[in-house]
């Protein structure tokens, strides 16, 4: 059959493949959804035209789902060429949502509680400006950031790292005291004269207080319990 009696008949409605077919019908929905949104990475809840937009756009990103589809592949790179990203979906999605608000108000200061599709862009844009983030990025993510005029925090404006919290409590020291000889120790054996010193200085009997917790164990509350327990302490 020669190529234009084909495309003859695919213009009266003859189907020469149910999955092109089905494929084509999901296309349009996803160009309905790009136009509202302005990007293919849906969340899998996402629907348009009535079609369950997202949850397909999720299994067609799956490794190796469009191998014996390059049409289809090329199609969707056609709506968006970011509709399969390297990254997050999620980062995308963000991404796309502030190219637009740079496009509509001409600069990329977006403040945090600046929300587009439920989405506070302005925080997201704060926190991919913070160096260590920025750093932590792809090439291809910071030149589509830069792409619209977004650049790194300069050190001076960066939010200053929260100091760790001291717990309040002489048991709920202990506890932590507890869990942090843990964590660099890997064992719950500790010697009765052993001191340690949590991050903010505080030094901490710890031995002792491991002595006297499992001697009063019948006077603690069943949260206390519950906190040592969860430490791995098999007597509480």
């Amino acid at each position: 059959m020669t190529g234009l009696r084909a495309r003859r008949l695919e213009k009266l409605g003859m189907v020469w493949s149910v999955a092109d077919e089905r494929f084509q019908e999901n296309l349009e929905a996803a160009k309905a959804y790009y136009e509202d949104h302005w990007s293919l990475c849906a969340p899998r809840s996402a629907v348009a035209l009535d079609r369950p937009v997202g949850q397909w756009l999720s299994n067609l990103r799956r490794a190796g789902a469009l191998d014996d589809h390059p049409e289809w592949k090329a199609a969707l790179e056609a709506v968006d060429l970011y509709w399969n990203p390297e990254w997050a979906v999620d980062w995308q999605r963000h991404y796309a949502a502030l190219r637009e608000l740079v496009r509509d108000e001409g600069q990329a200061d977006v403040l945090p509680g600046v929300t587009v599709h439920g989405m506070d862009v302005g925080r997201w844009l704060q926190k991919n400006r913070q160096h260590a983030v920025w750093q932590g990025l792809l090439d291809g993510q910071r030149e589509l950031l830069e792409a619209i005029g977004v650049v790194p925090l300069p050190p001076e404006q960066e939010a200053p790292a929260k100091a760790p919290k001291t717990p309040s409590g002489a048991f709920e020291r202990g506890v932590a005291a507890l869990a942090q000889y843990k964590d660099r120790t890997g064992s719950l054996t500790v010697p009765r004269a052993h001191v340690e010193r949590l991050e903010d200085g505080t030094e901490i009997r710890l031995g002792v207080f491991l002595s006297n917790s499992k001697s009063r164990r019948a006077k603690l509350s069943a949260d206390r319990l519950a906190a040592l327990a969860a430490l791995g302490l098999d007597w509480a």
